[in-house]
């Protein structure tokens, strides 16, 4: 390990020496997690199980859902009722269109 001798470095020097530090002590961090991970992993192979399972890490998949409205202007349109209002289902609703007159 080489001595540094921080009296007679410049600021940009000692900037640029924490920058280094701070990226050689997140890859150590990383890499460490990473040998952990594939240890806990092989350990739980043994056992028969994947390292989610045992951690009780819930992976629900969601399903596509069925389109709920469609614009008349272009039946191309649908929009599932869920997430952002489209444009055109906006400007449908300002325009005075009931919202059930939209659906399929």
């Amino acid at each position: 390990m080489s001595d540094f001798d921080f009296d007679t470095m410049s600021l940009d020097e000692l900037k640029r020496l924490k920058r280094d530090l701070d990226k050689a002590i997140a890859n150590f961090d990383e890499r460490r997690k990473s040998e952990a991970r594939r240890d806990l992993e092989e350990k739980a192979r043994e056992y028969g199980f994947s390292l989610s399972e045992l951690a009780g890490a819930k992976t629900t998949k969601r399903g596509t859902v069925a389109p709920k409205y469609r614009n008349p202007g272009n039946p191309e349109q649908v929009w599932t009722g869920r997430g952002r209002q489209p444009t055109w289902f906006r400007e449908a609703i300002v325009a005075g269109t009931e919202p059930d007159d939209l659906k399929i």
